[in-house]
């Protein structure tokens, strides 16, 4: 007796769909479960044999074989014991085959036959609403998967309320959609101080998602500056929160099913492994750089990261996703990310205090942030030195201006950008402009051109740095509301890429 579930496998994002075949037959009585199975998937079989005797339902003395197809798709995870059960739950036609072939099925069982969550039900929703088909799943998972809209969704606390669902003697209500999650209040640019010249910079990064660099002695206000960049971004839109969810539903990061309209902040610790930072690890999993995605990923003590972490972020950074190797799989995760980096100038931080630094100043400056390389470094927008605050300072009246205001500019310029980028898959905003649309934006007046190409001839801009500088200019240009990239849009932007000397 042959019966037929769905359920999926993840790679990545993507969820790839896998068919659970029970075939229950005359023999020397076993359960086994073929398929290319994890620890976790060959495990499940003593979960459902204990919820189904849980339930007063025996097994009969049979072979029981199950096959996960396609047979060589690496099967991981707990998620497969629910689609298992009801396989072989329709071949000893306890519930009809039918109603089973027209679900997607994922949850973990536990040994009295509760559902528990699992993580996945996000991407496992969009595959069934790919299929055509409803998607079957513990009620922890219920909310999160029914933010998808497009399929229905069913979730069942225990086996037993799948049984009645599926043989119509009970049937289950379909999940709504949990809460949109409210972030706690970012803190305000009006609590700055000073710095006026780096809050610019961090303005001008919200506005096109351009990458800065902060550079400044310690307590110059490097991390509070950046912790307040998501005050100033505006909220994810709808197709970007549900991108971004995706990700964030693999990692197990969704609460209560809600999903949030706050763009996502990162910032790892600088002892992260390269697993961490770009993926990878047992199953593939996204790393800090996709859980980033639309968002900020801020990396406090740059140069303190190791060289293999720093070098892998270069591709990344210009190709918006990573693509995670093994030897069965390639994974890949999307990761359009705002990087916001913070250095001391040197290993001591005083490097510019001639009272305070150390006896090496100033080689010590160069090989600190030598650990930088070259080719990361011209990957940087905008570089900008964090002077200290005069002590004065601080008992100055607060800033009139603070991140609502900011805020309100830097909305307006990514309105202009997303109608300018109407229409194109792989530009949302001027950081991602390439090729010839680059040239039909940011193509600067006749006095900007000029300009330009004396900076680049001076200071022996890279064709890559060349492009970064038009990039910043057309955002500082939406800034201001002009139509035309001019002279002083350009002088702004050239300032900013050359804050470190010349170069890249």
């Amino acid at each position: 007796m042959l019966a037929r579930a769905h359920t999926v496998a993840f790679e990545g994002i993507d969820a790839r769909a896998v068919e659970v075949q029970c075939a229950v037959s005359p023999g020397v009585p076993a359960f086994s479960i073929v398929g290319l199975p994890d620890k976790a998937v060959s495990e499940a079989r003593e979960r459902i044999r204990s919820a189904l005797s849980a339930m007063a339902i025996a097994l009969p003395s049979k072979r029981i074989t199950v096959n996960l197809a396609p047979a060589d798709l690496p099967k991981e995870g707990s998620h497969f014991d629910l689609p298992i059960a009801l396989a072989l739950l329709a071949a000893l036609e306890i519930v009809p085959r039918d109603a089973v072939d027209g679900m997607l099925a994922l949850g973990e069982m536990s040994l009295d036959g509760t559902l528990v969550p699992v993580i996945g039900a996000l991407p496992a929703a969009m595959a069934a609403a790919g299929d055509h088909r409803a998607l079957l799943c513990p009620r922890g998972c219920g909310a999160e998967a029914a933010w998808v809209g497009a399929t229905e969704v069913i979730a069942p606390e225990t086996l037993a309320e799948v049984i009645r669902h599926v043989t119509g003697q009970a049937a289950l209500a379909p999940s709504q959609p949990g809460e949109v999650v409210t972030e706690a209040g970012h803190r305000d640019f009006a609590e700055v101080k000073g710095q006026e010249r780096a809050k610019r910079a961090l303005e001008i990064a919200a506005a096109g998602r351009h990458h800065v660099l902060l550079v400044g002695p310690p307590g110059s206000g490097k991390s509070m500056l950046a912790a307040r960049l998501p005050g100033i971004l505006p909220p994810l839109s709808a197709a970007e929160a549900l991108e971004t969810s995706m990700i964030h539903s693999l990692a197990g990061l969704l609460k209560e099913g809600g999903i949030s309209r706050s763009r996502p902040f990162r910032s790892p610790h600088h002892t992260a492994s390269p697993a961490a930072i770009i993926g990878g690890g047992k199953g593939a999993r996204p790393g800090e750089i996709s859980l980033a995605h639309n968002g900020v990923l801020f990396l406090d003590e740059f140069p303190e990261f190791s060289r293999p972490v720093l070098e892998t972020l270069r591709q990344p950074i210009e190709t918006g996703e990573v693509v995670v190797a093994r030897a069965n799989a390639h994974v890949r995760y999307p990761c359009r990310f705002l990087l916001v980096a913070a250095a001391n100038p040197c290993k001591c931080g005083y490097l510019a205090d001639p009272g305070r630094a150390c006896a090496r100043a100033p080689a010590c400056g160069e090989d600190y942030l030598g650990r930088i390389s070259g080719p990361l470094m011209d990957r940087f927008d905008l570089r900008v030195e964090v002077p200290a605050v005069p002590f004065t300072d601080l008992d100055l009246p607060a800033p009139a201006e603070g991140s609502a205001q900011i805020a309100a500019r830097v909305a307006v310029a990514r309105e202009v950008q997303a109608a300018r980028f109407e229409g194109h898959d792989h530009a949302r905003c001027n950081a991602d402009a390439e090729g010839a649309l680059l040239d039909a934006i940011a193509t600067p007046d006749a006095e900007g051109r000029g300009l330009l190409q004396q900076a680049a001839e001076r200071f022996g801009l890279s064709a890559r740095g060349y492009h970064r500088v038009l990039r910043v200019a057309r955002t500082i240009a939406d800034l201001d509301g002009a139509e035309t990239v001019g002279r002083a849009h350009v002088a702004e932007a050239v300032g900013f890429r050359l804050s470190f000397g010349p170069g890249a």
